[in-house]
């Protein structure tokens, strides 16, 4: 196994060896490092968690197509060895050799979309992402990819108006013009597992399940990550030392989907991006979900494994995955299992996942006619929030509107996510109609004891379950 990582920044490689560099760890994050280079101060710390996206930088890997794939991340998320392979691309290199301003630099200074200048290195970096993607100049769009960046001072009309201007014109960049040298810089990086070590950490990145398998049986207490967005909350807010971890992000067959018979399977390396684009058609509740997850920087690096694994009372996919009858691929060195969502989540905090074992994918079967799912999720704000309360709902019908099955899924409201069995029971051979679901709000409330917490009441969570499930019938009524 290598012990140190290669990545492309300002045109060179750089080659980080821990065991040597005793100011880095492997967990530095990306932030921090590009904070200590001599030009690279245009990335900015304003939270260090996720949040206001001034520390954005945008990062680029070979794609299938024999290109390039951009994405906007959060560089304070980032830990170090997750460069491995790929290009680093911060404000600095948007202008060109003859140090011309990129399109969306110059469109943004020409519309007055700057004032501070705080937070518009960041915000360059997500429009650049969206830039290079491919993606459209239509304003929710823009909205969207913009939803991880803060600006306190300009507002965001000016923003968007330039986003909009050179969207609706894209030209070939230097970026363009460098992809093929790029990208055969980039595969010329070997792609060996990882094991990164310092005095007081081991950061293992292995390339093949089975090397994963192997690290996970030979070292169960190691923290297993994927995309880290969570993990990196403990080294940045809480000042943690993680002693040991296993990134599962570079091994290929977590990342594989397939759909067949009906079915959607992925991995649990699937990105929440990822799967937003993979269940738009045949998943759409799912999709929904998943637009409300952080912002564009977080789903591009959070995945489905990490989200599940976490097993959060206000995990975002629990309740929709519950009504979508989800089944869960685990895997260990002895073997393959499948638990079903309802039986994955045993406690707070808690999975079925033995000690050895890790989530290989997740599989959604095939949603007949007569089947109505709907997710909801409510935040003080629409955007990057955690949810206050969350629903999945199930609701299959017979030919004369008759319930023959329910599922009431909600997160928020007890310490795991946790389906209202009461209301379900009520509902179950009864006709699907305003009067019947008005009558299951008082049993939704019986279901549950929440708290009250920064996020809202206790009364306040206990109205809104009910409400939520009133607003999925009135849903399934508009269609």
């Amino acid at each position: 196994m290598a012990d140190t990582i290669s990545f492309l920044l300002d045109g060179k490689v750089q080659i980080i060896d821990f065991s040597r560099q005793s100011h880095l760890k492997p967990t530095t994050t990306v932030l921090q490092y590009l904070r200590d280079l001599p030009g690279h101060k245009g990335v900015k710390e304003g939270c260090a968690e996720g949040d206001c996206g001034a520390c954005t930088v945008v990062l680029a890997e070979p794609d299938k197509e024999g290109g390039l794939s951009y994405k906007a991340v959060n560089s304070c998320l980032l830990f170090l060895p997750k460069l491995h392979g790929k290009q680093l691309i911060t404000v600095e290199n948007l202008q060109d050799g003859n140090g011309n301003l990129h399109p969306l630099q110059k469109t943004l200074a020409e519309q007055n979309g700057s004032q501070c200048g705080f937070c518009t290195p960041g915000i360059v970096m997500s429009l650049f992402g969206h830039y290079k993607s491919g993606a459209s100049a239509e304003r929710d769009e823009i909205e969207d990819t913009l939803s991880g960046n803060l600006c306190r001072c300009t507002g965001y009309q000016p923003i968007l108006e330039s986003a909009q201007l050179t969207l609706t014109d894209v030209h070939s960049d230097h970026f363009s013009a460098e992809q093929e040298e790029t990208r055969a810089v980039l595969n010329a990086i070997s792609k060996d597992s990882l094991t990164l070590k310092t005095e007081t950490q081991v950061y293992y990145l292995p390339t093949y399940l089975n090397e994963l398998l192997r690290l996970r049986s030979k070292y169960p207490q190691a923290l297993l990550v994927n995309g880290s967005t969570d993990a990196a909350l403990r080294v940045t807010k809480n000042h943690e030392l993680l002693p040991a971890i296993i990134d599962s992000s570079n091994v290929r067959e977590l990342k594989e989907v397939q759909a067949s018979g009906g079915k959607l399977r992925f991995g649990s390396g699937v990105t929440i991006n990822e799967l937003l684009e993979l269940t738009k058609e045949r998943f759409p509740a799912v999709s929904k979900m998943c637009k409300t997850f952080g912002s564009k920087q977080i789903r591009h690096l959070a995945t489905v494994g990490g989200n599940l694994g976490s097993a959060s009372p206000i995990g975002d996919l629990a309740p929709v995955f519950l009504a979508c009858d989800a089944r869960i691929t685990v895997q260990s060195v002895n073997g393959l299992r499948k638990i079903r969502m309802n039986d994955f989540i045993t406690g707070y905090r808690q999975t079925a996942l033995r000690p050895d074992e890790i989530i290989r994918s997740v599989e959604l079967p095939l949603i007949k006619p007569s089947v109505l799912i709907g997710a909801y999720k409510i935040s003080k704000r629409y955007d990057l929030d955690i949810a206050t309360v969350s629903a999945g709902f199930r609701v299959e019908l017979d030919g004369d509107e008759i319930v023959q099955n329910c599922i009431a899924a909600y997160g928020g409201m007890a310490a795991v996510t946790s389906r209202a069995i009461k209301a379900e029971s009520f509902l179950n051979g009864k006709k699907w109609k305003r009067e019947t679901v008005e009558q299951t709000l008082p049993l939704i409330r019986e279901s549950f004891t929440p708290i009250s917490d920064a996020r809202s009441g206790a009364e306040y969570r206990s109205v809104v379950a009910g409400n939520l499930l009133l607003k999925f019938y009135l849903d399934t009524q508009n269609k």
